[in-house]
């Protein structure tokens, strides 16, 4: 048995995010610089930092959507690009509005599930999961964001995965749908997955994560849980502000 998140004890160890000296730039501009970290199974780990800390570029270089200058971001040990069935192995929402607009929910996620060895089955249901089940003929084109953040987290959710990295999931929900990804990153963790959740909703972090991972120009301002950053400061929030204070007028990281 493995010690997980939240003192569980989970059957398997599903994930590990790792990066090592992780460094990426967009010609003069340092984005990502000489990063290291570890996300474990069974919390949810907030991803924080100020706009153009380079959060976004950590994301894309974990999924190997763009390769590092140097260093290593390893999904499992071994960089997203090298992972067999890579669905089944890492889910990830970076960009809700990324979908074919001409498209059915039902479609988008059937497409998804043939090209990487899913039962159709699975299609029902994650659309049934995450609320969608009643607009699944429906073209996503006249999706609301708050519809497509839920279709961009079914498709996450498709192939069962261990890890999986959420940019900004809450934006364009109600408050229904903010407390249900609350409760669905808990429940996740509590599977023994491993979660990344990258939200700008201090607030709502704090109710949500176990442990806290803040950039700041690129590189670690903090790694601590929640616990240990609101023993030190008044809250999650005054703990962000204090650490990233001198970050705030970095300019843009690239894409």
């Amino acid at each position: 048995m493995v010690r997980c998140g939240q003192g569980l004890a989970c059957r398997t160890l599903y994930g590990v995010i790792e990066l090592k000296r992780l460094t990426k730039r967009y010609g003069g501009t340092l984005a990502v610089d000489d990063l290291s970290f570890t996300v474990l199974p069974g919390h949810v780990t907030g991803f924080l930092g100020p706009n153009g800390a380079g959060k976004s570029t950590t994301l894309r270089l974990i999924l190997g959507l763009d390769a590092p200058s140097s260093g290593q971001a390893l999904v499992n040990g071994q960089p997203y690009r090298s992972l067999s069935r890579p669905m089944h192995q890492v889910g990830a929402l970076l960009d809700a509005g990324a979908v074919h607009g001409g498209r059915s929910a039902h479609n988008h996620l059937l497409c998804l599930a043939r090209t990487h060895g899913i039962a159709p089955s699975r299609v029902t249901t994650m659309l049934q999961q995450v609320g969608l089940a009643e607009v699944a003929r429906k073209q996503v084109g006249g999706f609301s964001l708050g519809m497509k953040q839920r279709l961009g987290i079914a498709a996450a959710l498709l192939g069962d995965p261990g890890v999986l990295m959420f940019d900004e999931p809450v934006n364009g929900l109600d408050p229904d749908g903010v407390r249900w990804i609350r409760e669905l990153m808990r429940s996740l963790a509590a599977e023994g997955r491993t979660v990344l959740l990258s939200s700008h909703l201090m607030s709502e972090m704090a109710l949500t994560a176990d442990r806290i991972v803040i950039l700041g120009k690129g590189r670690l301002v903090a790694e601590a849980t929640v616990q240990e950053l609101t023993a030190r400061y008044p809250s999650l929030e005054d703990a962000y502000l204090a650490l990233t204070a001198k970050s705030l007028e970095y300019g843009s990281t690239g894409p």
